[in-house]
């Protein structure tokens, strides 16, 4: 990972987009893709849509989504502490202590998540974690002092941190699925200059996290052939995690291409066999159900859209500290871009029942 990258995604991850509020992370993607005189559109919904004219009118669309769990300020009490609602999936069991940022009118304000210490209660008070057992402390004496800073609705995420060590692991706040987008723009720049038959639309989508939104609407919109999603996966490299269960995913180990009802047999296929024909490292993950992803959405848009799955292997998504590797992303790039770049005619995709 070159510098000029690493500086990309370091501020990708340091711009808040919550689900619903993306625009901050959206500006700096949109930013990068006009860099590359692509046509570039932001729809109502807040997608930002890059399309590169191919040689003919057949669609293949790119997406990865750029919003993150987080959170939004739901109430102020007389003491100025500040109650919130979580925005996507998080457990609440890991807040406690936290530091947050909440960007509110005056600016980013500095807070700390609270909660009663284990020391002051009953056992008969250990109980899962509500948001009603939380708060955040800014500092303040009063709900005037607070309410002079922060307003109802003001959005809140983990403080951003992004570091890369010598081993190429990559530690970062909202990896899911800003790594994802950063694989989205490595393809804008390497593939801007090349010759393609497909027409693509590489898009940054929005509200993946609270119901698949902007993947339904930006798929709508564009009525693509083909789509391939890249979004984090679970690994499964960790202590206590039962591979019976859950699967055999590495960092480090390159691309996760998925298989299942989600995933169009053929094109699965197609992925698989370009990985291994170009030495391209990748796992494969077992699928049986939706794949909670965009595709999930966008498989059924219209008429149908043949549609693919590739992962990034991630270690404690939806935390402050999220961790992927270098080499995933990579592999992942190199992978598609060595797919779309195969691609010389329509391609058939429909089952044979014969």
């Amino acid at each position: 990972m070159t510098n000029n990258n690493y500086d990309f995604f370091r501020e990708l991850v340091f711009s808040p987009s919550p689900s619903g509020f993306e625009f901050h992370s959206q500006k700096i993607f949109r930013r990068f893709a006009q860099e590359y005189a692509l046509n570039t559109i932001t729809d109502l919904h807040g997608n930002v849509i890059v399309e590169k004219k191919g040689l003919s009118s057949y669609k293949l669309m790119l997406i990865a989504h750029i919003d993150e769990v987080g959170f939004i300020v739901k109430y102020i009490d007389q003491n100025g502490f500040i109650y919130f609602k979580n925005i996507g999936g998080i457990d609440n069991s890991i807040l406690q202590g936290l530091r947050v940022n909440i960007y509110s009118e005056k600016g980013i304000i500095k807070g700390i998540i609270g909660k009663n210490a284990i020391y002051n209660q009953e056992k008969e008070d250990f109980k899962p974690t509500k948001n009603e057992d939380l708060w955040i402390d800014i500092g303040t004496n009063n709900k005037q002092e607070t309410e002079a800073l922060i307003s109802v609705g003001d959005i809140i995420t983990y403080e951003p941190f992004f570091e890369i060590n010598s081993n190429g692991f990559i530690t970062a706040s909202s990896t899911d699925d800003k790594a994802g987008v950063y694989i989205i723009s490595q393809l804008i720049k390497c593939l801007h200059d090349k010759i393609v038959f497909p027409t693509l639309y590489f898009v940054s989508s929005v509200q993946e996290e609270i119901g698949i939104r902007g993947a339904k609407t930006s798929a709508y919109n564009i009525s693509p052939d083909i789509c391939i999603a890249i979004d984090v996966a679970h690994s499964t490299d960790y202590p206590s995690a039962d591979k019976r269960k859950l699967g055999d995913i590495s960092l480090g180990k390159g691309a996760i291409i998925a298989k299942g009802a989600n995933i169009t047999p053929k094109l699965f296929d197609l992925l698989r066999i370009t990985a291994s024909s170009n030495k391209i490292d990748f796992q494969i993950e077992a699928l049986p159900e939706c794949s909670g992803t965009d595709i999930s959405e966008i498989q059924t848009t219209k008429n149908g859209v043949a549609t693919a799955l590739i992962s990034i292997p991630n270690r404690y998504i939806h935390t402050p500290n999220e961790i992927v590797h270098s080499k995933d992303l990579e592999s992942i790039v190199e992978l598609i871009s060595k797919f779309i770049l195969n691609i010389d005619k329509e391609l058939d995709l429909k089952p044979i029942y014969d």
